[in-house]
């Protein structure tokens, strides 16, 4: 915007100036044209006088004499009544002012002014002309980029308001401006922050809510699973596979707390560089008995992916989503694997079933053909994906196959060759 006005203000100027320059230019050169043949033709009836006067006293007209009166670039021609001529001062071009009198008694007087005298004068009158025009360049230059930075300034506050709006700071002071398309601006920015940070705040509260009405069936459920696995009346293998839930039980207790976290906006700046081979073997060792019991095979293929700078807790949760959705809706073999693009490191869970499914599924209320409903829970992890910088998408192959793409912990230090040659993830 600043460049535009500055651009505007210059290119008006220009335009003043020309259009007032250039005719005041034209008529400025006709009239010192004209004043030059008005000299030239007084120069040469007092020439004519002179000679006849001369001529009266019976003194020849030479060429010395004519010399003596001559300005530089003119050129003094005289015909004697015989037809003799003399001649003083440089040859005559066909572009000079020429001015001819008669000498009462017979003969001519001829002056010429050469075109270059000429064109001095003209130069020398439309030096201050030319001069004017550049400072009026010069000064509408230097105003127009005062006033541009004047007039852009509140636009470019604005936009560092909405920025750091958009980055969930509902605090930001927008300050009242003289400019009303700027004011409207700000008007409509202080609003949308209001209604923000109501909204926010209330989201806070249900959550809050939500994990204490979540926290407390949890903590009586686990006490209770507890109290049973150290009965003495419960045989040992029952008590072993409740203690297995208690584990469960703390993951969806930690999970609750993860979520109520993120929802207050306090671990974003929790994040730190993980090593996904290392916690996809986790998640894969927690899953591997569930998977086994609905008939599952869960794989996890190691590799050597570069570390992602995300909080680890929603990456959980965004897997144990996948995994789930693969163990309800999935097909053969559940396979866990990594894979590598550019700035991004992709974490892909898939199976060997046949993919029914599009990218529909990420949408709460979506449907599928066959009714095979996917709930909320791709849902919440797609939100979950975009709350770390990432996406979770369903890569284009025949079976199905999800992919978490998650940014490189050295993302953006990286030279751009080296970032631009990925391996083709989708």
């Amino acid at each position: 915007m600043r460049e535009r006005l500055i651009a505007a203000f210059i290119g008006l100027a220009v335009a003043v100036v020309l259009l007032y320059g250039i005719p005041r230019a034209y008529l400025l050169a006709n009239m010192i044209t004209e004043q030059e043949t008005t000299k030239a033709g007084r120069a040469a009836e007092l020439f004519a006088l002179v000679v006849e006067e001369r001529s009266a006293r019976d003194e020849p007209t030479t060429q010395e004499f004519l010399e003596r009166h001559l300005s530089p670039g003119s050129n003094l021609e005289y015909v004697d009544p015989s037809g003799d001529v003399v001649r003083a001062g440089p040859a005559r071009a066909d572009d000079d002012l020429v001015a001819s009198r008669p000498v009462a008694g017979g003969g001519t007087v001829t002056l010429s002014r050469s075109s270059e005298v000429v064109d001095q004068r003209i130069s020398e009158a439309l030096l201050p002309l030319v001069l004017i025009g550049l400072g009026l360049l010069v000064v509408a230059g230097t105003v127009g980029y005062l006033m541009a930075r004047r007039l852009s300034r509140p636009f470019g506050e604005l936009a560092q308001a909405a920025e750091h709006l958009g980055r969930g700071r509902f605090d930001v002071h927008f300050p009242h401006y003289r400019v009303p398309e700027a004011e409207a601006i700000g008007e409509a920015l202080r609003r949308a922050s209001s209604q923000l940070d109501e909204l926010v705040q209330r989201e806070r509260e249900f959550a809050s809510n939500a994990s204490h009405q979540l926290r407390t069936p949890i903590t009586a459920l686990r006490l209770q699973l507890e109290d049973l696995s150290m009965w003495s009346q419960t045989p040992p293998e029952v008590a072993e596979e409740l203690q297995s839930y208690l584990s469960e039980l703390d993951r969806l207790s930690g999970s609750i707390t993860e979520i109520l976290e993120l929802a207050r906006g306090r671990r974003l700046g929790d994040a730190v560089e993980v090593d996904l081979d290392e916690l996809l073997g986790d998640v894969a060792e927690r899953w591997r008995r569930q998977a086994e019991a609905a008939g599952r095979v869960l794989v996890h293929q190691e590799g050597r992916t570069a570390p992602v700078h995300v909080v680890p807790g929603p990456v959980i949760q965004v897997l144990d989503v996948l995994i789930e959705n693969a163990c309800s809706h999935g097909r053969g073999r559940i396979t866990l694997a990594t894979r590598e693009r550019a700035d991004l490191v992709a974490i892909l869970v898939g199976d060997e079933g046949p993919r029914t499914i599009d990218d529909g599924v990420f949408r709460r209320g979506h449907s599928t053909p066959g009714g095979d409903g996917h709930g909320l829970g791709l849902a919440i992890a797609s939100d979950l994906a975009a709350s770390m910088g990432g996406r979770l998408s369903l890569l284009d192959e025949p079976t199905t196959t999800f992919a978490l793409a998650l940014p490189r912990a050295d993302a953006g230090r990286r030279p751009a060759t080296q970032a631009a040659s990925g391996d083709g993830t989708d």
